[in-house]
């Protein structure tokens, strides 16, 4: 399965070793594809600029720890997400196939479609 790792998860999982989002995202990369988005990254650098400028050191090492597929940001889609910063992250899912998002977003959780299904870390580790 391709799973896309979302920002919020991707912060929670560098910041917090033991939490729902990290024990998510080691079992996506054991179990199953892992795919992030150029945006996802870019996001991620940012918040961690402005909210926990400490970790701003050990990110590349984050992401040297784990293999995952990094695609593009898509702009254009059929599909409309409230928050106009997703969008190119839910773009980029359709267009490369995602299975699947994981997300404490209430913007992506809030969608109705059939794929990609997004889904809670929580839920990912119950359900996957």
């Amino acid at each position: 399965m391709r799973v896309l790792i979302d920002t919020n998860v991707l912060f929670s999982a560098l910041l917090f070793p033991l939490s729902k989002p990290a024990i998510a995202l080691r079992k996506a990369v054991s179990e199953h594809t892992v795919v992030l988005c150029e945006q996802n990254i870019a996001e991620l650098r940012e918040i961690i600029s402005r909210k926990a400028p400490n970790y701003l050191s050990v990110i590349d090492a984050f992401f040297a720890e784990f293999q995952f597929e990094l695609i593009p940001s898509v702009e254009n889609s059929e599909i409309i997400i409230r928050d106009a910063k997703d969008q190119p992250i839910l773009n980029a899912s359709i267009a490369f196939d995602v299975d699947l998002i994981i997300t404490g977003d209430k913007d992506f959780l809030a969608l109705e479609i059939a794929r990609p299904i997004c889904i809670t870390a929580a839920s990912f580790i119950d359900e996957y």
